[in-house]
């Protein structure tokens, strides 16, 4: 007996002494996209008639463990049974060694990028114009671009060639070999700037030329300058989602749901408590996100009825649905908007409702 709880006592001390490479996801706050947060409208728009939006279009969080938390062995299979958490290789939330202050900063970018392409996917929807041009999203330290291009420039054209959308870029620098100029026209970020505040089309550019370098990756060789190209926008009247302490670009969908249905008479929802995540693009094509597992138990738990789900992560949602929960199919904001007028309607039975094959 006493040797066994010897042995006992050293497998337990060895359990909570001995680090292992995992972190934890849990189920995060839901915030209503219609509602309020720590005080203020989390959507405040100005400009344009709005409508009472009651009822419920949650987004939903996961929260994760540091990436200086070094779980012990104990805490990793208390994570492994407990059904409100997950267990997950340290590398899947931070990869080649990125430190948590790296994660916060791009989730955060990844949110300001979500909260664009929900304004312009919402507005899309009810047909309102939206303005776009390609900017400089980006600039490489030690490039050829730094101190020559600045974010927020807009891009004109590359060697005279006009640039449509973010993609041409790179399709026009890589036509050259390294070493190779380039000449981008641009307008200038300040410029810009300026122009928007006074609601006109800004018009002054300039030529900027830049020698090419090889790229540094592994993949096959090419001419780069040392940007990210991007989108920005100009919006008809103004749309601000107040929502701080929250990162990447999972509630896209519900920001997008929750602007269409402040600008448009009635309830999306019917009064029905509905929650969702998706990634959004400015077409409003509905994309994957991560921890969904955790999202729809912090949405059940917190009432929701109805969960709108990225077609693929359907299949991982499926297979552990929180009792009361109704796991909703969408690819677009089309999908949900139509998903919606039957929950509203009461017409449910034929929602396209996810199942273990997706």
């Amino acid at each position: 007996m006493l040797a066994s709880t010897l042995m006992l006592i050293a497998l337990l001390c060895a359990g909570v002494l001995i680090p292992v490479p995992y972190s934890e996801m849990s189920p995060g706050p839901t915030v209503n996209t219609l509602g309020e947060h720590e005080g203020e409208p989390v959507l405040q728009i100005s400009g344009h008639k709005t409508y009472p939006a009651d009822g419920h279009l949650n987004m939903t969080t996961v929260r994760v463990t540091s990436a200086d938390f070094r779980m012990n062995l104990v805490e990793a299979v208390y994570g492994w049974l407990a059904h409100d958490s997950k267990i997950v290789p340290h590398d899947t939330l931070y990869p080649d060694g990125k430190t948590e202050e790296q994660s916060t900063q791009e989730n955060a970018e990844e949110f300001s990028q979500s909260q664009e392409s929900a304004k312009v996917a919402a507005l899309k929807e009810l047909g309102v114009p939206v303005k776009s041009w390609v900017i400089v999203s980006t600039v490489v330290k030690n490039s050829p671009a730094e101190g020559r291009l600045h974010a927020g420039d807009v891009i004109k054209a590359v060697d005279g060639a006009a640039v449509k959308q973010p993609s041409d870029v790179a399709k026009l620098v890589t036509k050259h070999k390294p070493g190779q100029d380039v000449v981008f026209t641009v307008v200038p970020a300040k410029e810009q700037a300026a122009a928007e505040k006074e609601h006109k089309t800004a018009t002054k550019t300039q030529n900027v030329t830049l020698t090419t370098k090889t790229s540094d990756d592994t993949a096959a060789k090419r001419a780069i300058v040392g940007i990210s190209a991007g989108t920005d926008h100009t919006f008809p009247f103004s749309i601000d989602i107040k929502l701080a302490d929250v990162g990447g670009p999972s509630a896209g969908l519900m920001f997008a749901l929750g602007i269409y249905d402040k600008l448009t008479p009635g309830n999306l929802t019917g009064g029905k408590f509905v929650a969702g995540t998706g990634t959004i693009d400015d077409n409003g094509t509905v994309g994957p996100i991560g921890g969904i597992e955790m999202k729809t138990v912090g949405a059940r738990s917190k009432g929701a009825q109805y969960f709108l789900t990225p077609a693929d992560n359907c299949a991982a949602a499926a297979k552990d649905t929180p009792s009361g929960l109704t796991l909703v199919k969408v690819k677009t904001i089309g999908d949900a908007l139509g998903a919606l007028k039957d929950i509203r309607s009461g017409d449910t039975a034929d929602l396209p409702k996810c199942t273990t094959k997706g």
